[in-house]
């Protein structure tokens, strides 16, 4: 019984480590603050996959995070949420933080649709390896995933990301939006407090910020950028 009690001792606080302290993450003036300090993202995309599977694999989790911060990376957005306090707690031991986003519809596992999106919200809140919260991924593009309107998706996510608000007042509310979002949108989605932009302009996304400055005055971030292949296939000919 005693090499069980000195077991426990040693592994609670470890546990528990990463929910101490919570952060106060905000936007003002176009920025983002953690703690009222400026934050800037430097951050990729991960979805861990191993060759030749379809699900997400974190047992690459050590050697990927000494990688990232061997390449100065701070920020982690990932498709679907992490439901696994081990990782979190790596993720925020490594000094990264994670844009956590949450699908539409994702057949109940913590989606807006069925409204689970929340419980993740409630159960993570608390930890330091949260940056913010993402709804949807470029769903502009997918009318047909919503009776052919695409207007009920954001209504949908101003629903959502008001939720969102009065669960968890220290982190702000995202959606990842194809491109820019016309006026139209802006007005219909003021609970959105900054914007991530997929920008899909080869390698040349620079003119995005000043367009992004004429429209709104909140802060965005790239949550995607580059070429997709059909635009290689254009630009290079190759198949």
């Amino acid at each position: 019984m005693k090499y069980i009690l000195i077991l426990l001792v040693l592994i609670l606080p470890f546990s528990f480590l990463a929910f101490e302290d919570t952060e106060v993450v905000s936007v003002k003036d176009r920025q983002l603050l953690i703690n009222q300090t400026p934050y800037f993202i430097k951050g990729i995309c991960y979805n861990p996959v191993k060759k030749g599977r379809v699900e997400r694999d974190f047992t690459n989790i050590d050697l990927d995070l000494a990688l990232m911060n061997e390449a100065g990376i701070n920020t982690i957005r990932v498709y679907s949420p992490i439901d696994d306090v081990s990782v979190l707690d790596k993720i925020a031991a490594a000094g990264i933080k994670v844009i956590t986003s949450f699908g539409y519809n994702q057949d109940g596992y913590f989606d807006i649709l069925s409204g689970s999106y929340l419980d993740y919200v409630n159960s993570y809140k608390n930890h330091k390896a949260i940056l913010l919260w993402e709804l949807g991924n470029e769903y502009n593009y997918h009318p047909e995933w919503f009776d052919g309107d695409i207007k009920n998706w954001y209504t949908s996510l101003q629903n959502a990301a008001d939720a969102i608000h009065q669960n968890d007042s220290n982190h702000p509310v995202a959606t990842a939006h194809g491109e820019l979002p016309n006026s139209d949108v802006l007005a219909a989605t003021t609970n959105i407090d900054l914007w991530g932009l997929n920008v899909y302009r080869w390698d040349n996304p620079e003119a995005i910020f000043n367009e992004w400055s004429q429209i709104s005055d909140k802060p965005m971030y790239l949550s995607e950028a580059g070429s997709d292949s059909y635009m290689t296939i254009a630009n290079y000919g190759f198949s």
